[in-house]
């Protein structure tokens, strides 16, 4: 309904900014790393916009990216996750090590974030990892768990990288880097994706 709002910055809270557009001011909820990201009060700036509407409330929610709100919109469809608790879990994960830690299943990353328990992220990773698994696939940014599934050497790099204290989401992102991991050896995996982990 409104895609996007673009004015001067009125005010900034810790959770919200005041956009003036057109004679209005527009209050519009964001996440803190967003805010943080914003310009100062006179500046410009275009915000991509969610209206919220539940039973007596009407909300605005908004997000300095397009990629950030497609992400938004779903995880409000996971039962138990509400617009807020989507705001703070897109404030404690970027959109990239969100949908890496939905696909390599790794729920203690997606606990980190406030509001959201092992068990609420357990039933985000269940509802969304197909989806976001497909959408990262056709972006050719597929992890390596995903793109070569059945792999048991791709397996058992992760699983060793997880046991030296990498979370889920850091050993998948590190295997994925590497070209041809369906054809090598899990030691070979290993050495590599430690060398990718020091480099990202």
């Amino acid at each position: 309904m409104i895609a996007f709002i673009e004015g001067e910055i009125m005010q900034k809270t810790a959770e919200s900014v005041i956009i003036a557009a057109g004679g209005i001011g527009y209050e519009i909820q964001m996440p803190a790393s967003d805010l943080q990201k914003l310009p100062g009060t006179g500046a410009q700036a275009r915000i991509h916009t969610y209206l919220y509407i539940h039973e007596d409330v009407i909300s605005l929610f908004g997000f300095l990216s397009r990629d950030e709100l497609a992400l938004f919109r779903q995880l409000i469809t996971v039962s138990g996750i509400g617009p807020k608790i989507a705001l703070g879990i897109l404030a404690a994960l970027s959109t990239d090590e969100l949908r890496m830690a939905i696909v390599a299943e790794d729920a203690r990353t997606i606990a980190k974030a406030p509001g959201i328990g092992t068990k609420t992220a357990r039933k985000l990773i269940l509802e969304l990892k197909d989806k976001v698994g497909e959408q990262m696939a056709e972006a050719g940014d597929a992890p390596a768990a995903v793109s070569v599934q059945g792999s048991d050497a791709v397996s058992d790099a992760v699983q060793a990288l997880v046991s030296l204290g990498y979370s889920q989401t850091e050993a998948a992102r590190a295997v994925m880097k590497i070209e041809g991991a369906g054809d090598m050896d899990a030691e070979t995996l290993l050495k590599l994706a430690l060398r990718n982990i020091s480099i990202l």
